[in-house]
């Protein structure tokens, strides 16, 4: 438990923004402990949405009231929405309250890109993990970035695998392949037009997965650390140059929050962007920060240390 404990359920009248972004969250709570969206149909099951709030208010020292019984409950029964990030995020949920979830620290393996889906280390996919689901063996990795790769990698952390495992040796192989000319990280090395800073550019919340992923896979998280922190800002992230990039670092504002205070402590002041109802949206959809629970969610886990 962290030093500052937010009891919002139980406070009429909460005083700061952390403390009402936690009660917003607490308030939309559904009676089986899930999160589910009003904004994305492929998100209303709540089977992604859930443990990645339980996270966020366990991040702040909140109470994720029935989540975790909804998880254990639905494990491993994802929709079209995102299996990998689903299921980690459910494995850290999970392990932060001592459950072990056996089961799908299992199936997190048998996703990842390595030799057991016919992948070599000259792949540029080895070592990552997609979105998930069906198995996808080599030729064809299908969609496989940084960020998805970072979260499975903390969840099987978190999980008690040790990062001389096979698995963890293996991520670490593919983040290193991510890093870019510039010194950054980029999203993905196999699917190229998903580099939201542009070809060969590395950006602040792919250099923040990075120094994550390499932190929890036991690998060397400096050559990142040290590109945040000589670019760091408190707005938006940095790396976008380019006016038509701009789009994509306002649609990653909280994700990058969330990304700075993991990767280098740094709380992120997001009081002014706070609605009345204690909650953060962004304007900008392109990554789903429009939905208010996706937002606050990363607005309370950044500005909660």
């Amino acid at each position: 438990m962290r030093r500052r404990t937010f009891l919002a359920a139980c406070c009429s009248k909460p005083s700061t923004p952390l403390a009402r972004g936690i009660a917003y969250l607490q308030r939309r709570q559904s009676r089986d402990g899930a999160w589910r969206s009003e904004t994305y149909g492929l998100l209303r099951d709540g089977f992604s949405l859930t443990p990645f709030v339980a996270n966020a208010l366990m991040d702040a020292g909140a109470s994720p009231g029935r989540a975790i019984e909804f998880i254990e409950r639905h494990a491993l029964q994802f929709g079209d929405d995102y299996p990998c990030y689903s299921v980690a995020l459910s494995v850290k949920a999970l392990a932060r309250v001592k459950r072990p979830a056996p089961k799908l620290v299992d199936w997190l393996r048998e996703q990842q890109l390595v030799e057991h889906n016919g992948r070599q280390p000259s792949d540029a996919a080895y070592g990552a993990w997609g979105i998930g689901g069906p198995r996808r063996r080599a030729p064809h990795p299908g969609h496989v970035d940084i960020s998805m790769t970072r979260y499975v990698v903390e969840g099987l952390a978190a999980a008690g695998v040790k990062p001389g495992d096979p698995s963890m040796r293996a991520a670490r192989v593919f983040i290193e392949r991510c890093r870019a000319v510039d010194g950054g990280y980029l999203f993905s090395p196999v699917v190229v037009d998903a580099n939201k800073a542009g070809d060969g550019t590395g950006y602040g919340t792919a250099t923040a997965d990075a120094a994550l992923t390499l932190q929890a896979a036991g690998g060397d998280p400096s050559h990142a650390l040290r590109w945040l922190r000589a670019k760091d800002r408190a707005g938006l992230s940095p790396g976008f140059a380019s006016e038509a990039r701009q789009r994509y670092a306002e649609g990653l504002r909280y994700y990058w929050a969330a990304s700075r205070r993991h990767a280098l402590g740094v709380s992120t002041d997001l009081a002014q962007l706070q609605r009345a109802d204690g909650s953060w949206r962004d304007d900008e959809p392109l990554v789903k920060e429009d939905d208010p629970l996706i937002a606050t969610a990363f607005a309370v886990t950044a500005q909660a240390l």
